[in-house]
C-alpha cells in the first residue's frame, strides 16, 4: 500500500486511556504512522483524529476518525519517543459537508476498497 509522507497533527486515544496529541509520520489507505510518548502493545486498541488541512484537501480542513489496531511498535532508545504502526480498521469523516468533494469521494473510494 503506497504510504504519503505526511505530518498532521493527531489527537491518539488509547483504550481506557487520555488522549495523546502527536504528529504522524506518514499515512496509507490502510495505516498510520506515529510517535508516542507513551508504550503501547501490539494489538492494543486506538482512535485516532487527523486533520487535513486546505493545503492537502485543496478546499476547507477535513477531520477523519479512525478506529485502528497496532500492529508494530518500534522502541527506539530509553529517552525518545516510541513509533507505532495502526492498522485503519473503520473511520469516520468529521466535517464533511464543506470538504472538497473531489477529495473526500477519492479518499472514501480508497479507503472502501481497501477494507
Amino acid at each position: 500500500m503506497r504510504r504519503f509522507d505526511m505530518r498532521l497533527p493527531a489527537i491518539v486515544k488509547l483504550e481506557g486511556a487520555n488522549e495523546f496529541h502527536t504528529e504522524t509520520q506518514n499515512v496509507s489507505a490502510r495505516g498510520v504512522f506515529f510517535y508516542l510518548d507513551q508504550t503501547v502493545s501490539s494489538g492494543t486498541k486506538l482512535e485516532v483524529t487527523l486533520t487535513f488541512p486546505p493545503h492537502v484537501t485543496l478546499t476547507d480542513a477535513v477531520r477523519v476518525r479512525f478506529l485502528a489496531r497496532v500492529i508494530r511498535v518500534e522502541a527506539p532508545l530509553p529517552s525518545a519517543r516510541i513509533g507505532v504502526a495502526a492498522m485503519i480498521e473503520d473511520y469516520q469523516f468529521l466535517r464533511s459537508a464543506s470538504g472538497s468533494p473531489d477529495f473526500l469521494t477519492a479518499l472514501q473510494n480508497e479507503w472502501k476498497n481497501t477494507h
